[in-house]
């Protein structure tokens, strides 16, 4: 897989060999994306421009963590060819602010809670959710821990399954 990243909004670091990193262990994880054909967007942004992305493709008023928008179909994932043109599988944006925040609430580093949303951002990407089944969930759920863990990132799920 092909990334082209966009860095707006966001402080110094190496956002491009982090998503590389992340997008090579999504890729573990997750088979499908381990396709050299596929071509991917990502812009690490600010909250604002995701809030407008927000309002204009899905209709929320708000800014949130991570937007995918999927561009191939995920029977034509699975169906891919080795030979061909690039095939341009969809966008990630990442919002700056929600995502420091959303770290520092979790006591997670900002490239550690980023790894985890460009992973969730491709496996959305590759036709996986989380909204409309427990079971689409738990197995999205396990593909994201299995490309964190391949990276050296804590489960960020652990704290929820703990008895309190």
């Amino acid at each position: 897989m092909q990334l082209d990243c966009d860095l707006e909004h966001w402080p110094d670091g190496d956002w491009e060999a982090l998503a590389e990193r992340a997008a090579g262990a999504a890729s573990e994880a997750a088979p499908e994306l381990a396709h050299t054909r596929l071509c991917v967007s990502v812009l690490f942004t600010s909250d604002a421009e995701v809030h407008a992305l927000n309002c204009e493709w899905r209709g929320r008023d708000k800014p949130t963590n991570v937007l995918s928008f999927p561009m191939l179909e995920r029977d034509a994932l699975l169906g891919l060819g080795p030979d061909g043109p690039p095939e341009m599988l969809g966008d990630i944006a990442l919002a700056h602010e929600t995502c420091a925040r959303e770290a520092a609430e979790k006591g997670a580093t900002l490239d550690d809670h980023a790894a985890h949303l460009i992973v969730h951002g491709l496996l959305h990407l590759a036709g996986h959710d989380h909204v409309h089944s427990d079971e689409e969930a738990e197995a999205m759920e396990a593909l994201e821990k299995a490309a964190l863990a391949i990276l050296g990132i804590a489960d960020p799920y652990a704290d929820r399954d703990v008895e309190p």
